[in-house]
């Protein structure tokens, strides 16, 4: 198998989106995938493996010689460590690839080489050389258009009596007969036809030609014609294969649309043209048989039907994508109305010190990426909306400064790439603001408030994590890059307490971290801390009560409920009471001395929180009502 670095070099489609998934392998794995029905990949794609369900397709890119494989589907769902010895030399030791899903295959097909593959996922390539292994529902067709169209070809057996090749001679009133089967009607369904024409084997050419040296009363011959009509039966069903496995699905009502076709599926075209020269090669062999002309009037209709698959494919994949565009619009709309009908009339009874603000993030009811904002008052299970951010984020870190929250970095949700953009909101007038940007663009990143400047903490991107720590201070206008901490951290968790800043654990592109380091500006340095008894990342960190709690996160295996807290006084962590349920990607902070953790991951398929723990020293963590909030994760979280 092969891996890619980091944990955040994914497309981040919903479960409704997602139409395929490419697995990665190379030259010496390849065999076992094969061989034991089994492909894998590194733990940081668990998210979207998780999603595939049982019939999903399924593409195989060989590293090796960059061709893609195919067409596979699953056989059962994605999960970690179905086999936890696979690819591994001996068997000792545990897999590298432990995002895994069994597969069976839907079509065998040669490979395509990356010249042929691309254009058909073009929008998933963030190098030259590099693409998101997720698709959706229109790359996957196209893929499985222009693989189809070098399906395999089984040999088909061939007839013999006395060591000589016999080709029969089928009366025309039996091809009419079987014409007349086969040509569809307008109230036959597609799929009918489908099933009238048998699912087959793949085409390899028709054989029927006369035979100079063989008579119509020659016993070879007699003894076939009993067989002949059964034979191109069984030859109309090897042409129908291609048209077979064109898709399972077809919208009939669909047929008048004005809808346009895909331009990728130009060159799928001409490879059935290609395809069908061949067919016509082997049709040359009828030696201008008087039957030659019904038998290639089926070959026509039966190119058409497969034509008319392509095209009925195309239409509902722009009809998908637009009724998921109207989908998502609705819950916008939805979402909006939620947020004026929040604006009570005794917005003068909430407390302003209670109010946790929640910035972006995933809605899990909506199937939404975020930019909206709003003030959640766990007391009151009241949620307040303000104006919403200039973009959409996740993944983003937040600090708060002389009565600004900033945000900055992380990314839209939707594959676009990680952000450097920063902004701030006034909470005196409620608007948001534009902010330099960082020097690098990322996410997963730290944040913290310390004299007077804006401390942005390690993070990652598609390329790299970084140990790089960036300030900016307003009154001077730009970030400046200042001491790098120890060690490389994606996904961290940072907080300032007691003049220093605390960074805690994370992801270093390899292994997820137990190690802490504390930042003092006095000595202008970092400098190493205890570690915690486990590594984890995607996790908070908060202050209460002079030590700081570290909450939850994803330990490289799985999420966790987990809590450990440091105690500055005597350098040491000891563990905590755990939460009720695993979570990270959450939202937390610190309100009239009780810690809210607010939504976030379980990581079970799509399962994305709608509940609130909260935590109080001698009294441990409580669920309270959140019904306000919805299902909510990736979101940023800062008292107010």
């Amino acid at each position: 198998m092969a891996q890619r670095r980091g944990k955040f070099s994914t497309r981040n489609l919903t479960k409704s989106q997602l139409g395929g998934v490419v697995f990665g392998t190379t030259k010496n794995t390849i065999k076992e995938c094969m061989s034991k029905h089994l492909f894998g990949l590194p733990h940081n794609h668990i998210m979207y493996v998780q999603k595939i369900d049982i019939g999903l397709p399924l593409f195989l890119f060989n590293y090796s010689d960059r061709k893609l494989h195919g067409i596979f589907e699953a056989a059962g769902s994605g999960q970690l460590n179905i086999d936890p010895y696979g690819w591994t030399s001996n068997g000792s030791e545990r897999t590298s690839y432990p995002a895994q899903v069994q597969t069976r295959v839907r079509l065998q097909c040669e490979p395509l080489s990356e010249d042929k593959f691309k254009p058909a996922i073009e929008d998933n390539y963030y190098s030259s050389h590099h693409f998101w292994f997720e698709l959706d529902h229109f790359q996957t067709n196209k893929l499985m258009c222009l693989l189809t169209s070098f399906a395999v070809k089984p040999r088909a057996p061939v007839s013999t009596s006395h060591n000589r090749q016999v080709f029969h001679l089928i009366p025309s009133s039996e091809i009419k007969e079987i014409s007349d089967k086969v040509k569809p009607s307008k109230s036959e369904p597609l799929d009918s036809l489908e099933a009238s024409l048998g699912s087959g084997r793949e085409f390899d050419s028709l054989a029927a030609a006369s035979h100079p040296d063989i008579s119509e009363n020659h016993p070879d011959v007699q003894n076939s014609k009993q067989k002949d009509k059964g034979y191109v039966l069984e030859k109309l069903k090897d042409i129908s294969l291609i048209h077979e496995h064109r898709g399972n699905s077809l919208m009939e009502t669909v047929e008048q649309a004005n809808i346009p076709t895909c331009k990728n599926l130009e060159d799928r075209d001409t490879l059935e043209e290609e395809s069908c020269s061949e067919v016509k090669a082997d049709d040359s062999s009828l030696v201008s048989s008087p039957h030659q002309p019904t038998v290639s009037q089926l070959m026509h209709e039966v190119k058409e039907l497969r034509a008319y698959r392509v095209e009925n494919s195309t239409k509902i994949s722009y009809l998908e994508e637009k009724l998921d565009e109207a989908h998502k619009e609705i819950h916008r709309l939805r979402a909006r109305c939620k947020m004026l009908e929040i604006h009570s009339p005794d917005d003068s009874s909430l407390d302003p010190t209670e109010a946790i603000l929640l910035l972006g993030g995933f809605d899990g009811d909506s199937e939404l990426w975020l930019s909206s904002v709003q003030s959640y008052f766990p007391s009151r299970n009241v949620v307040k909306a303000h104006s919403s951010m200039n973009y959409i984020r996740s993944n983003a870190s937040v600090a708060k400064l002389d009565g600004k929250i900033y945000i900055f970095g992380g990314d839209d949700g939707g594959g676009n790439g990680w952000s450097n953009t920063v902004e701030s909101y006034n909470q005196t007038d409620g608007q948001w603001s534009l902010c330099p940007p960082l020097k690098e663009q990322k996410g997963g990143l730290g944040g913290a408030s310390l004299n007077g400047k804006i401390f942005a903490i390690g993070g990652g991107n598609k390329d790299a994590c970084f140990s790089d720590v960036e300030t900016l201070d307003p009154d001077i206008g730009k970030w400046i890059r200042t001491r790098s901490m120890e060690q490389e951290r994606f996904a961290v968790a940072s907080a300032e307490h007691n003049r220093s800043i605390y960074a805690v654990g994370g992801f270093d592109g390899t292994k997820y971290l137990n190690t802490a380091e504390r930042f003092d500006p006095r000595e202008h340095s970092w400098m190493r801390i205890a570690s915690m008894k486990t590594g984890r990342g995607c996790h908070s960190l908060v202050v209460l009560n002079e030590k700081l709690y570290a909450i939850g996160g994803f330990d490289g295996s799985t999420m966790v409920p987990s809590v450990e807290i440091f105690d500055p006084r005597t350098g040491t962590w000891i563990d905590g009471e755990p939460m009720k349920e695993l979570r990270g990607y959450s939202g937390a902070a610190v309100v009239k001395d009780s810690i809210y953790v607010i939504g976030g991951y379980k990581e079970e398929a799509e399962d994305i929180l709608d509940t609130v723990e909260c935590y109080k020293e001698g009294e441990g963590w409580k669920n309270v009502p959140s019904s306000s909030i919805g299902r909510r994760s990736f979101l940023s979280a800062v008292a107010l």
